[in-house]
């Protein structure tokens, strides 16, 4: 009896110790990858596709992003890929785009010295190349043209930070850093892949232009109405009802999406 007894206990032990071992496992396994994949529409026509992909890591974050953007006086391409930090704070990005055959490549990455701490950002566009040093800010999210990804990163430092004190790193002409004023609206309805869902509003205002964000429950983003007038990015799956306003024409489409830097 005794024997049979500290057998049992044996055995209990070593199923404790192998329940523990399966927590402690997926208590250190790494958070499912978020994904998106978009339509870039202009005035409600499908004109290109743009998708984003977050993959965890010890560190943080590998994010990357891709354009495609086909139509009369508009060809447009992105690819983007960064480090992030686990706080969403930006480590290091590369970019490569093409504006109208216009090649287009950023390196940008944050740069300690003795005196302050600042971004580092080098631009080749058209044969010229150019390094700034722009002010480095925390909460800064690095936002080329028609780059969901960058928008999504968006929304989570909006939540980390209650839309407060946030800055975006516009890769345009020689760089800049401008402030995001973030602005909350009523929630409104939509359907995600047939299901109703409840659809957040936010009007982000950066550098004087306006973008409508409309993102999920779980804070994921569903559409966007883009600054260059008529542009909307529209994750594949979601309808925003009542469907967002497309917008006027824009007068000069490459103008639009920035003929120099995306």
């Amino acid at each position: 009896m005794h024997t049979l007894l500290h057998r049992s206990a044996l055995l209990f032990g070593s199923f404790l110790l192998f329940a523990g071992l399966l927590v402690l496992g997926s208590a250190a396994s790494p958070a499912s990858a978020q994904a998106g994949s978009f339509i870039v529409s202009q005035n409600g026509k499908p004109v290109g596709t743009a998708s984003f992909n977050f993959v965890p890591t010890p560190h943080g974050y590998d994010s990357t992003s891709l354009a495609r953007i086909a139509m009369q006086g508009l060809n447009y391409s992105l690819s983007k890929t960064e480090k992030l930090s686990p706080a969403n704070h930006l480590r290091h990005v590369q970019l490569s785009a093409t504006v109208n055959n216009s090649a287009v490549n950023v390196v940008a990455a944050p740069e300690s010295t003795a005196a302050a701490a600042q971004l580092l950002i080098n631009i080749s566009a058209n044969g010229k190349s150019s390094t700034t040093r722009l002010a480095l800010h925390p909460a800064a999210v690095f936002l080329p043209d028609f780059d969901p990804g960058a928008l999504e990163t968006l929304l989570a430092l909006g939540v980390a930070r209650n839309n407060r004190d946030i800055w975006a790193i516009v890769p345009k002409q020689a760089g800049s850093v401008e402030p995001v004023t973030l602005a909350t609206y009523a929630d409104e309805q939509g359907t995600l892949d047939g299901k109703p869902v409840v659809v957040h509003h936010l009007i982000a205002t950066i550098g004087g232009a306006v973008t409508d964000l409309f993102s999920g429950p779980e804070n994921q983003l569903l559409q966007a109405e883009l600054p260059q007038r008529g542009f909307a990015l529209v994750r594949k799956g979601f309808v925003l009802t009542p469907s967002a306003s497309p917008g006027a024409p824009p007068a000069q489409q490459g103008q639009a999406a920035g003929s120099h830097t995306p």
